[in-house]
């Protein structure tokens, strides 16, 4: 009864032909039909390819290691992924008859925690190096537009303000989110601290269709256009005081399309790779969340990134 509460699947290994007797439990854990005994060869081929060779080498490991052993893993069920951990004593411990004896637990549910934990704690890491940056980069913008300490005063604290409300839209607050918003005034919101002051008023131009934006979509926009407005602003086009950003939009059959293009930045030379932590962020946001996709077309002159999401996912 203890066991079958904590769903624990229970194995046995015969370690001169490595050969495995398991439960009931157990063959269902692994999606295969029971049987007297399945070869160790035959399990592994279930096994995530990229752990494998590393179950393979903690296996063999453990007739020379004394002292209980964890080893978590990933298995694969068609498209279903699931992480198992296995769990034993090593050098022999135990031993009867060469048979070896262990438990299987699905550990599916933690590991997605983790995963979860580890991505939130990468995008706060994320964000916050991003914000320093555009502090930064904003002061820069606005120390050449402002002729006195107190003009550039209020003129950045007004920019930082506006960053503020655009992370917000990044990062809603729960219980504080708005219903629906324009996808004008979204895009308007995101972009304010970067065409505040008069000298620079007019550099950014938003011409897109009249159209409401749902809680769920707006939210996953404000993460696109925010990471967009942050690399613009430390490499692109925003980092210039000749430089312009024009935003337009168009509707074709199912799809929404918004073009964000730059020009009058420093010239791009040859196109960068976009691997990193932000860039990542926002083809999983794009795809996963927008059911769409954004190519990129780094032209000399400025980045030219189009942005395509259907429209029956805009009011979500």
């Amino acid at each position: 009864m203890a066991i079958d509460a904590a769903c624990v699947a229970l194995w046995s290994w015969n370690v001169d032909d490595n050969s495995f007797v398991m439960d009931e439990r157990a063959f269902e854990l692994w999606g295969l039909p029971e049987a007297v005994s399945v070869a160790f060869e035959e399990l592994s081929e279930h096994i995530h390819p990229a752990d494998r060779d590393r179950v393979r080498a903690a296996f063999i490991a453990t007739r020379s290691v004394a002292g209980s052993y964890e080893i978590d893993f990933r298995i694969m069920l068609g498209d279903e992924i699931r992480w198992i951990s296995a769990r034993g004593q090593g050098a022999d411990a135990g031993i009867v008859d060469r048979m070896m004896f262990g438990v299987f637990l699905d550990v599916t549910g933690r590991k997605q925690a983790e995963e979860g934990h580890e991505l939130l704690a990468g995008e706060m890491s994320h964000r916050v190096k991003n914000l320093l940056a555009v502090a930064a980069s904003l002061t820069q913008l606005t120390s050449r537009s402002v002729a006195s300490i107190a003009d550039m005063t209020s003129e950045l604290t007004q920019r930082l303000s506006a960053l503020g409300r655009a992370h917000d839209l990044v990062r809603p607050i729960p219980g504080e989110q708005g219903k629906a918003a324009l996808l004008g005034d979204l895009i308007a919101v995101l972009l304010a601290p970067y065409d505040e002051t008069a000298a620079f008023a007019g550099r950014i131009r938003v011409a897109v269709p009249r159209m409401g934006v749902g809680e769920r979509t707006a939210s996953s926009l404000a993460m696109v256009f925010h990471e967009l407005a942050t690399n613009s602003v430390k490499h692109g086009a925003l980092s210039s005081t000749d430089g312009m950003l024009d935003i337009s939009g168009r509707l074709e059959e199912d799809f929404l399309y918004l073009v964000w293009a730059e020009t009058g930045g420093p010239e791009i030379i040859a196109e960068p790779e976009l691997q990193g932590f932000g860039s990542k962020m926002i083809v999983r946001s794009v795809t996963s969340q927008l059911g769409g996709e954004l190519s990129h077309d780094w032209q000399s002159a400025g980045l030219v990134a189009t942005l395509r999401i259907r429209t029956a996912r805009m009011a979500s």
